[in-house]
């Protein structure tokens, strides 16, 4: 159960600024012949400069009902849309044309927007209109057949003509698809244009080629006991979800997860939202998994290994920014998540983390890489890389450390067998690693890698409403004999 904590962050109020300013001139005249008058001007009125229109902070009100006709689906009231459950099998529905559902506010406010969670919002179309009223009975139109993106798996940004309004009808019409009318989930705001978190833009439309990736965000919309999969075409074509990857106000791709909810497979203990490299780009007839056109292979791998793949040796460079960690949990846990990561079939050669424990400023950098030879108790044998700061559950506040919210980049390649890292900010010296994997066993028949980069949230002891953010502006992925703008 996800709540709509995205949407609870501002009070209402109208604030102007007025500049005033004031002009006096003195101005003094001397005439001839041993005499002299000087005279002062009236003072002119205050110059009133005009800062344009109102400036409206948004505030999200409390519904205090949901109603429609009674003709709901049995099981998809309407109560189940203001129940702050963004699950799928927690929604209104209702089928047929002009089926409305009532929102009831209490008293009479200014309404400017809704925030719509679709069902299905990412598949198909929503065709509605919006009424308003202060008394249930006479109704003003405020938005007439309009349409939802169709691209929006998360809460979709409704824009109203401002309205003072207790009920709120949003009357269905339908969906590209059928004569169902589906909401999981609605909010009602004072503002049109809410909160930043629902910009028009897109995350396809900021210059990373997100066909050459697929996403797994922490959802369980087709109910297959995991989480979701967002395949890269529908990434390409806009695929957004404004609680766990959407455009930010600066240009950039948020990835946001929580530290609990549904996972990518049984075995796995942790919740991400996270990007895995797809060379197919949306060729579904080839494999996800193999030594195929879809992965690719270490420049030792074998003759035809190389010539099987979808390119040989990997370049990764990302830049981003770690806008929130976990300040709660196990000792061991808390603050650290991974960023970007290779792949193999079933081991990682390398998982990048950073990680800023409660009482530091500043965050650390560094890598695991996960051998295929085990030690003597049948584990991977794992080696550790500190690169800034340290990983200690304890670890004091790193001299050169990386805060949140600060740009920063990372740069992970492998040539043939060797492993290079390299951490890198503005104004400051270029951090390097290496790290021979010649005996690591990638480079046997059979093995075949992929990048993975996002927020691999590696805590699920922290408090149930923390969670893990980072900010992308850059990911670019590249291979010999592959490149992503091929």
């Amino acid at each position: 159960m996800y709540q709509m904590q995205s949407l609870h962050r501002f009070n209402n109020r109208w604030s102007r600024s007025i500049v005033a300013v004031s002009i006096l001139t003195a101005l003094t005249a001397c005439g001839g012949g041993g005499g002299g008058t000087s005279t002062t001007p009236p003072v002119p009125p205050p110059v009133v400069v005009d800062p344009g229109p109102l400036e409206c902070e948004n505030e999200v009100y409390s519904i205090v009902s949901a109603t429609d006709d009674g003709s709901f689906d049995p099981g998809f009231s309407p109560a189940n849309a203001i129940d702050n459950d963004t699950t799928p099998l927690s929604r209104w529905s209702s089928e047929g044309a002009n089926k409305a559902l009532t929102l009831d506010l209490g008293s009479t406010k200014t309404v400017g927007a809704l925030t719509i969670k679709w069902f299905n919002g990412a598949e198909r179309v929503a065709n509605f209109s919006v009424e308003t009223s202060e008394d249930a009975t006479t109704w003003t139109n405020v938005l007439d057949n309009a349409e939802s993106s169709g691209r929006h798996s998360g809460f979709e940004l409704v824009n109203l003509t401002e309205s003072a309004a207790r009920y709120i009808k949003i009357i269905g019409l339908g969906n590209s698809e059928n004569d169902f009318n589906s909401i999981v989930e609605v909010g009602a705001h004072s503002c049109e244009d809410a909160t930043g978190e629902y910009a028009d833009k897109f995350p396809n439309e900021l210059g990373i080629e997100l066909v050459d990736w697929y996403l797994s965000v922490p959802t369980d919309e087709d109910n297959s006991g995991t989480s979701d999969s967002i395949s890269e075409t529908d990434l390409a074509n806009g695929y957004t979800n404004s609680e766990f990857f959407y455009a930010s106000a600066d240009d950039g791709i948020v990835m946001r997860s929580p530290s609990y909810g549904f996972k990518t497979s049984t075995n796995t203990s942790y919740v991400r939202v996270e990007l895995r490299e797809m060379l197919r780009r949306g060729n579904r007839s080839i494999s996800t998994q193999g030594v195929n056109k879809n992965n690719w292979v270490f420049g030792s791998a074998s003759a035809q290994g190389q010539a099987n793949a979808g390119g040989v040796d990997g370049d990764l460079r990302v830049t981003l920014a770690v806008n929130n960690v976990t300040t709660t949990g196990e000792n061991f846990q808390i603050g650290r998540l991974v960023i970007g990561q290779i792949h193999a079939n079933d081991d990682e050669p390398i998982r990048l983390y950073y990680r800023k424990l409660p009482g530091n400023e500043l965050g650390s950098i560094y890598f695991a890489h996960e051998s295929r030879v085990e030690d003597s108790s049948g584990d991977n044998i794992e080696t550790w890389v500190e690169m800034i700061g340290s990983r200690s559950n304890t670890a004091s506040n790193p001299a050169d450390g990386i805060a949140l919210d600060e740009k920063f980049s990372y740069h992970i390649s492998v040539n043939v067998n060797l492993l290079t890292v390299t951490i890198s900010r503005e104004g400051k010296s270029d951090v390097v690693a290496n790290y021979d994997m010649s005996e690591s066993l990638f480079d046997q028949d059979g093995q075949y890698m992929y990048f993975k980069v996002g927020v691999y949230h590696l805590n699920n002891s922290s408090d149930p409403d923390e969670y893990a953010q980072a900010t992308f502006y850059e990911i670019k992925n590249s291979h010999t004999g592959y490149a992503a703008s091929e």
